[in-house]
Parts: structure tokens; sequence; C-alpha cells
């Protein structure tokens, strides 16, 4: 996924959902946090092409 994906998807969240991405990703825990779970996993695996 390049920048330009990223932004366009970015843009596609409504204006709360937005904020509450930019809160999580200027509070590293909360990144960790998020990260870590099974669902990020999982969905990293897949956008890393390992299956």
């Amino acid at each position: 996924m390049d920048q330009n994906q990223v932004d366009k998807l970015f843009k596609s969240l409504s204006p709360e959902q937005q904020k509450k991405v930019e809160r999580i990703l200027a509070d590293r825990k909360e990144t960790e946090k998020l990260l870590n779970t099974p669902q990020a996993q999982a969905l990293l695996k897949k956008l890393m092409g390992d299956k």
C-alpha cells in the first residue's frame, strides 16, 4: 500500500474516525496496543503477503 492509497483511505473516513485514528497514532502506547490485537496482526500479515 503506497502513501497515495493510505491518504485516500484516510480521507474516506468520517471526521470523527479521522480524529480517532490521529489520536491513536499520536499515542505510542495506544498504537502498540492496537497493533498487538489479533485482528491487526492478521491484517498486517495479509497486507504483507504472508497468508
